[in-house]
């Protein structure tokens, strides 16, 4: 089924967004995994430092703003280029590990 140019699609997600949707996925959680694992490290230096103040907070809330800057950034891309599934699994992702290093870098 050829489409002419100017025409608009209205089925499913082609085989193509599932697979972008699935790629971007996968480096979402990495992205996410290694943010909090720099939060635990720098966490854990901060235990051997009684000198300093501890850094591990402001680490988390740069990684809740680069997880949600890349959310407004990846999936506005992708509803530019109309692939409106692959864009809401995106915010819903990276919205969601955003809130991760948030509730880190808050809690008492």
């Amino acid at each position: 089924m050829d489409m002419e140019p100017g025409e608009r699609r209205t089925g499913p997600p082609t085989g193509l967004q599932a697979v972008i949707g699935a790629l971007l996925l996968v480096l979402d959680l990495l992205l996410i995994a290694w943010l909090v694992y720099g939060y635990g490290i720098t966490g854990w230096a901060d235990a051997y430092d009684d000198v300093n103040a501890p850094e591990a907070p402001e680490v988390a809330r740069q990684g809740a703003w680069i997880l949600a800057g890349a959310a407004v950034v990846t999936a506005g891309a992708l509803l530019a280029l109309r692939l409106r599934a692959t864009a809401v699994l995106q915010l819903v992702v990276l919205g969601a590990g955003a809130l991760l290093p948030h509730a880190l870098a808050t809690r008492p």
